[in-house]
């Protein structure tokens, strides 16, 4: 089961963010502009713009690169882990340019694609100040990506030189906050691995090589037709949420 302990968050800002969701209080912000994020257009007709909501723990949806989206990563789980514990989420992930300060609004932020990209200097900056103060990227390469995975390893490469992203044992607490997970069903016989990036002793970094994105819920044009994706990723993203907010 999820810890109670609520260790303090090493900016004062998602202090306040992460405080304010679990006590019922209000947070400070400001709604995403959508307009120029390509959104799934199905999905787009269906539901309005998702907004920043006070008082509840909200997820960024990144906008990354030149307008790369990481519309494919479902926000099932946001919902899976207010059934299953005590925290209360917008249930909806809310995209914010990885380069705009609004990300600093999100305890969690969610990054996913495919094919090459590369993060502009701004990009890589804000990402490093985001990081090294409490916020946490869940990552993932869509359909396994090749390109995508190599794009990623390489920007973590730009971001933090001097430290880099490690295999993490199954003992880890991000397997055992909510869901005792032993490991990661994937399709066929294909096992996976997620990789992590350690700060001050906490991991704030979430890489897979394979889908986290639990695409079968996301609906429209999203699919993981070419990739490895991998069965548990709900529950997976429960835990690494849940692991953020109280590690």
């Amino acid at each position: 089961m999820m810890a109670s302990k609520i260790t303090p968050k090493r900016s004062v800002w998602f202090l306040g963010a992460i405080l304010s969701a679990l006590l019922g209080l209000g947070v400070a912000g400001y709604a995403q502009d959508e307009s120029d994020v390509d959104e799934n257009p199905k999905k787009s007709k269906s539901l309005p713009p998702a907004v920043l909501q006070p008082g509840i723990v909200n997820c960024a949806n990144l906008t990354y690169g030149k307008r790369k989206t990481s519309t494919c990563f479902s926000d099932e789980f946001l919902k899976q882990i207010g059934r299953e514990t005590h925290i209360r989420t917008n249930q909806r992930l809310v995209p914010v340019d990885l380069e705009s300060t609004e990300l600093f609004n999100y305890p969690v932020a969610v990054m996913t694609g495919e094919g090459s990209y590369s993060l502009t200097p701004s990009q890589q900056t804000n990402m490093r100040n985001y990081l090294e103060n409490g916020g946490f990227i869940i990552a993932s390469a869509g359909c396994s990506s090749p390109d995508w995975e190599k794009s990623f390893r390489r920007a973590v490469t730009e971001v933090f030189p001097e430290i880099s992203l490690q295999t993490i044992d199954q003992s880890h607490p991000v397997f055992h906050t909510v869901y005792e997970i032993d490991e990661l069903k994937c399709k066929g016989a294909h096992t996976s691995h997620l990789e992590g990036l350690e700060i001050d002793g906490k991991i704030v970094l979430i890489f897979s090589p394979d889908g986290l994105n639990d695409t079968g819920k996301v609906g429209g044009n999203c699919c993981c037709c070419g990739g490895n994706e991998i069965k548990n990723a709900r529950q997976v993203n429960v835990n690494l949420l849940a692991y953020t907010l109280t590690h």
